[in-house]
């Protein structure tokens, strides 16, 4: 990442003071910038599912912070991040989202690369001197680690070990990862939208049910009575928002649907009763219970620090572009090998609610708009995250736990925020 030196001495621990931010972290360019160093330039940050680059010759494109980055699986199956720039004269070498390719080549002067970002080809080499060595003009390789299908990327060499990071997230990623019904999580596909807004704007959205009542009411009022008082989550007891640790949250929902291979005294919805009919054709009564249960998706939503959700049935990943402008990729996801009508039905629950067309991220991205647009008039103000403070208990690991419409999430976030920023 490029280096920052135009706020040296900035007191970072001002901007975010536990229940509340100062406004200018939504706005301020330097500051952006400066994230973009060292938080994007220091962590792991989510770059895609392992079943988008399924085989060998598999890349897709994706970015780390405003870094564009290809994700590539060599000939020997191990994977690579690369940045995707000629290391010749800054041109892109790949402008497809995804395929297969045996090689990369620069649309300019014909650099090639191999899959693994090493300098294989280089047109009229006569024209470089004895001391050139193509070993040194590789692509840049950031440095790659996994865990359960997700794949992270970092360009600091000296990075915590991924599951060090991740550490309380990752038993809520395996739980999150049933949803496969028995199958293997699987990428189904994506839309992609932007919205006139700060990232952190919709970092804060993923664990919070506050809004949900308000922002969604059309969502609830398009459900059957059952779906909709499944959906009334707040304001139940059994609810709750718990901190994880590095930044990492957790919002739990539905409780009943936290652990999808927990079958006892589960019924199977009567919107599902045609899906679980036609998979009795074909499957036992314990699979079917199963794979019905795991097409609803989980009962919570799961934010991983800075840029990924695992939220209900689908992965949400923010992009930030510029202080004001940030752009998401909903992936919806399916069960690799699966029913087919199983997998269908996903994907018409994500078009309802996730979908550019659907109830859900439409209403989202205009109040994340509008919060923008909001923060241009008194400046000065302070941007409160201070729901549940003081009311919270110590939940898993010493860590706060509130109840599901606290804003726990949030003031975990700049926790971590502010720590990375002021390192």
């Amino acid at each position: 990442m490029s280096a920052v030196s135009s706020e040296p001495n900035r007191d970072y621990a001002a901007l975010s003071r536990g229940d509340r931010v100062r406004t200018t972290i939504y706005s301020d360019p330097d500051l952006f910038e400066t994230e973009m160093e060292k938080i994007f330039g220091r962590t792991w940050v989510w770059v895609a599912h392992t079943s988008e680059v399924p085989e060998k010759g598999s890349f897709k494109r994706s970015w780390v912070g405003t870094q564009p980055v290809i994700v590539s699986r060599d000939r020997k199956g191990e994977l690579h991040v690369l940045v995707n720039r000629c290391r010749h004269r800054a041109a892109t070498v790949c402008e497809h989202d995804s395929g297969r390719t045996s090689s990369f080549q620069c649309p300019y002067h014909g650099w090639g690369y191999a899959l693994d970002g090493s300098l294989r080809g280089v047109p009229y080499s006569e024209g470089y001197g004895e001391g050139f060595d193509k070993s040194q003009f590789g692509l840049r390789r950031l440095k790659v680690a996994t865990y359960a299908g997700m794949i992270f990327a970092s360009f600091n060499e000296a990075v915590e070990p991924l599951e060090d990071f991740l550490g309380h997230a990752r038993v809520w990623i395996d739980l999150f990862m049933k949803q496969g019904g028995g199958f293997p999580v699987k990428a189904a596909g994506e839309h992609r939208f932007s919205f006139p807004g700060n990232w952190k704007i919709q970092l804060e959205n993923t664990t919070d049910a506050y809004h949900f009542p308000v922002v969604h009411k059309p969502f609830l009022q398009s459900l059957d009575a059952q779906t909709e008082e499944m959906f009334s989550f707040l304001g139940e007891d059994d609810g709750f928002v718990q901190d994880l640790g590095n930044g990492h949250s957790v919002m739990v929902m539905m409780p009943e649907l936290i652990d999808l291979d927990a079958d006892e005294g589960w019924q199977i919805p009567a919107r599902f009763s045609a899906l679980a009919d036609q998979l009795r054709e074909r499957y036992d009564e314990e699979q079917v219970r199963r794979i019905v249960k795991a097409v609803g998706g989980v009962g919570f939503n799961l934010n991983l620090f800075p840029n990924a959700a695992c939220s209900l049935s689908f992965f949400r990943i923010l992009r930030p572009v510029s202080a004001t402008e940030t752009h998401i990729r909903h992936i919806a996801l399916g069960m690799e090998g699966g029913p087919p009508e199983a997998n269908q039905m996903r994907l018409r629950l994500h078009e309802h609610f996730q979908g550019p067309m659907g109830f859900g991220s439409p209403d989202d991205a205009e109040v994340w708009e509008r919060v923008q647009r909001g923060t241009a008039g008194g400046p000065d103000l302070d941007i409160l995250v201070n729901r549940g403070e003081g009311l919270e208990k110590q939940g898993l690991h010493g860590l706060p736990r509130g109840d599901v419409s606290a804003e726990t999430g949030m003031r975990a976030a700049y926790a971590m925020w502010e720590r990375m920023m002021a390192q």
